[in-house]
């Protein structure tokens, strides 16, 4: 008889689906699947995945919306004759900042699953808050100053846990709660963020927080990985031994529950890996190498730097890194992206990519000394918003002609991405890859600027589902990180990314004076940007 082909799974519990990719033994996937939690489970009630709340400040989920789209997959898997029982390792992800509060008891509920109902039945009855605080949330304003304080200010906190004070983060959202709730708060046995959540409903036990989720609180000491004394009691009493210790990104937690060996045909040596958060997946999805950028061409423009030796500030994330424990990811997000580009499209180019590509061509790197900071909604980084046009004597114009527009929006947004990432601590090295994914990673004129600006070259990655598909990498790399393997090993075996541009030989010459000028503007389009009408 052949043996059977192995099988590894990645979940990804996102805002708002989840979704399910399955690899085989050489990394190609076999099976992906999703619940679209809005369409698939209306009885929540949710847009979006989310509720929001009256004073549009409160932002929270279901849990059992959660737990019952699991069962539906599940399902959904077994009635398309997935083959579970060749499945070697699990792990998976979710959104980031979530998080979850069992109830008094709720571990032995979860140790004691009896296979013949559903997890939303067994479980409905384990959490002391129904819905969750997830990301979107934005009603910690108080609870964040009250953090820094404690540690001595903003970048004392970013120094010591990778990140100043946001409201979404995990720590400042259990404070509020300690302090609107404090009954509540005494009734939790263990607070889950939705990442180890996940996990613990494959587990059959609570599953750790992992380092680089954790690193998303506003509680961990990205440097020790432990969890910092100041930051706890500054949000709440006794709240360490409710989170349990945090532990590495591809630690085996434990085999599968018996629950899912009877009820769905696992093998009941199936390993559960740590479960992260959905940045740090995606990190892993897109298969970043030591020195590698990844960059998100979307909605919002996203950048994942892998760093050695980051420098934690106010702006921008620094996480521990999933896939090598040592080193560390940096995340920056920009409101401003597609949405940007496409209005200039519109007004610049007649609406069409061909002709804001022709623009591209047509111009020259650098501009001619003209620098454009284009934000129509308040932007992350810099915290700035308008449209601030400068020409060669870095005085102020009104605009530009419409070729010189095109560039200056590319060239500024591609600037701003490398300017903050090197305050970060990230150094564009020879062997430097810019992963480029997204709408407009499709674009060459547009990756052409992105090289020339960052002086590396770009590739393209097929990148569909890359938090699910980077947990089934992770969860190989699972099982065998403690042999000494990298992920970057493990990987070897994936698709190779397509080189899609190089940089043009005199970019580094043509930028480096442009980049120190962009740096300087932007600190006066800081302080102007709120007095503009």
């Amino acid at each position: 008889m052949a043996r059977r082909a192995a099988k590894y799974v990645g979940f990804d519990f996102s805002t708002q689906q989840l979704k399910v990719t399955a690899i085989d033994e050489h990394l190609q996937v076999v099976f992906s699947d999703n619940v679209h939690f809005d369409k698939d489970l209306p009885e929540f009630r949710t847009q979006g995945g989310v509720h929001v709340h009256e004073d549009k400040l409160t932002v929270t989920s279901p849990v059992l919306m959660w737990i019952k789209s699991l069962d539906l997959i599940l399902e959904k898997m077994k009635s398309v004759g997935f083959s579970f029982q060749d499945v070697k390792a699990i792990s998976g992800t979710g959104q980031q900042h979530g998080s979850v509060y069992w109830k008094k008891g709720a571990k032995e509920s979860l140790n004691n699953l009896c296979s013949e109902f559903p997890l939303h039945l067994l479980l409905k009855s384990s959490f002391v808050i129904s819905d969750s605080p997830i990301w979107m949330d934005s009603s910690t304003t108080a609870e964040c100053r009250h953090l820094e304080d404690a540690v001595g200010g903003a970048q004392n906190l970013a120094s010591l846990t990778g990140s100043r004070a946001y409201e979404r983060f995990t720590g400042n959202q259990i404070a509020r709660i300690y302090k609107q709730k404090p009954e509540v708060y005494a009734q939790t046995e263990r607070i889950s963020l939705v990442s180890s959540f996940a996990a613990s409903l494959f587990l059959g036990d609570y599953a750790a927080i992992d380092y680089s989720d954790g690193s998303g609180m506003n509680l961990l000491k990205i440097w020790e990985k432990t969890w910092a004394e100041t930051c706890l009691q500054a949000c709440a009493p006794g709240l360490g031994e409710k989170l349990g210790p945090a532990v590495p990104s591809s630690l085996v937690l434990g085999s599968i529950s018996p629950y899912h060996v009877v009820r769905y045909g696992f093998d009941p040596d199936c390993k559960i890996v740590t479960f992260t958060g959905d940045n740090p997946a995606s990190l892993a999805g897109m298969r970043l190498q030591e020195g590698d950028i990844a960059v998100s061409l979307g909605t919002s423009d996203t950048l994942f730097l892998w760093i050695n030796e980051p420098t934690p500030a106010l702006e921008g994330h620094i996480f521990c890194n999933p896939v090598q424990t040592d080193t560390y990811m940096a995340l920056l997000c920009y409101k401003n992206g597609s949405l940007m580009r496409e209005r200039i499209r519109d007004e610049c180019a007649l609406g069409s990519w061909d002709e804001f590509s022709k623009a591209l061509r047509t111009t020259c790197a650098g501009n001619n000394g003209n620098l454009g900071f284009y934000f129509d909604v308040l932007e992350i980084t810099p915290q700035a918003v308008g449209v601030h046009r400068f020409n060669a004597e870095n005085q102020k114009v009104p605009h530009f002609p419409k070729e010189v527009e095109v560039r200056a929006l590319m060239e500024g947004q591609f600037m701003a991405k490398r300017i903050h990432a090197e305050r970060l601590g990230y150094k564009i090295m020879p062997r430097t890859r810019i992963l480029a994914t997204g709408g407009a990673s499709c674009n060459q004129e547009i990756l052409q600027v992105l090289s020339d600006v960052f002086g590396a070259p770009v590739y393209t990655i097929d990148t569909a589902n890359s938090a699910s598909l980077g947990c089934a990498y992770r969860a190989v790399h699972g099982l065998v990180a403690n042999s000494g393997l990298s992920f970057s090993d493990v990987m070897k075996l994936a698709r190779k990314p397509k080189l899609a541009a190089s940089p043009n030989p005199r970019a580094a010459q043509v930028y480096q004076p442009v980049l120190k000028r962009y740096s300087e503007l932007e600190r006066k389009v800081i302080s102007d940007a709120f007095e503009t009408p």
